[in-house]
């Protein structure tokens, strides 16, 4: 199959051919949109329903030269170093994990709960798209994100620099801390949190290209970040102070037992995502 003319159309026809054995109908569609969108430089709005947009030779052509790598599976997001998240453009590589829809909920469920005057955890906090989607939105007098990762954070720094974001940067491993320096408000974190067993329900574009130590937990305790994170809340969250989780729905109840029986919460709660599935965590401390 050819592209018959210069039109959005004619080679999102094209896509659809060359990628239907990779993925479904509606998801060529949409990373075809946000390839449109990238080298278009147009809002999505004003094409996604209307594909009889005509292009330039060199905006075709850039479009259409990302169908090899797509065809192997390799994220729309790391091909155009780039992604959006909570009306924020975010600079992403296989460094770090290509924010989702789920976080951007969790994002707007602390956004929705707090006001400016908050000091603010990020832990684990990759690409950075939590803290400073919260940065942005909320400006915590205080924002300090953690991560074990050197590439990672390097990659949270140039998006903090990027957009114009002030955000204190801590490499460490939580499995091995303590404490940290600071005690907050607020503290946030969407751990390693895909058993196993899982694995193989994971399709092969975010299982070839995504980092293992960001999705998978390789320790026979399946909670054990939310374990170490709720343990550090003794000495790094303030009195009345809130802890939030982003969750595996199938080991929810033990991320909640876990919570209420450290006894150091007044309340804890499983909240639902928009697919109905308990994804977020919120625990009040005494």
């Amino acid at each position: 199959m050819q592209i018959s003319d210069n039109t959005l159309n004619s080679l999102h026809l094209f896509y659809q051919n060359q990628l239907k054995d990779v993925y479904e109908f509606d998801e060529v569609k949409s990373i075809f949109i946000t390839a449109c969108e990238h080298f278009l430089k147009k809002d999505r709005q004003k094409f996604q329903n209307n594909f009889n947009l005509k292009i330039n030779q060199s905006e075709l052509i850039s479009i259409y030269n990302l169908i090899p790598e797509l065809k192997k599976c390799t994220p729309i997001q790391y091909l155009l170093n780039n992604t959006s998240f909570y009306n924020l453009n975010f600079y992403v590589n296989n460094s770090v994990l290509i924010p989702r829809p789920e976080t951007e909920e969790l994002v707007d469920l602390i956004i929705k709960e707090n006001n400016s005057n908050k000091t603010i955890l990020d832990v684990g906090t990759g690409s950075g798209c939590i803290i400073l989607s919260l940065k942005n939105n909320i400006n915590p007098s205080i924002c300090s994100a953690v991560d074990v990762s050197t590439e990672a954070l390097s990659i949270a720094k140039l998006n903090s620099k990027n957009l114009n974001l002030e955000v204190e940067f801590i490499e460490a491993d939580i499995l091995t801390t303590t404490k940290f320096n600071k005690v907050y408000d607020i503290i946030v974190s969407n751990p390693p949190y895909i058993k196993q067993t899982e694995k193989e329900n994971i399709h092969k574009n975010v299982l070839n290209n995504e980092p293992h130590v960001a999705l998978f937990v390789y320790e026979n305790d399946e909670i054990i970040f939310y374990k170490k994170i709720i343990d550090l809340c003794e000495l790094n969250l303030k009195s009345n102070g809130i802890l939030y989780f982003e969750l595996n729905p199938l080991t929810a109840n033990d991320v909640l037992n876990y919570a209420k029986k450290s006894n150091l919460f007044k309340t804890t709660e499983l909240i639902k995502d928009m697919s109905g599935k308990y994804r977020f965590f919120r625990g009040l401390k005494y």
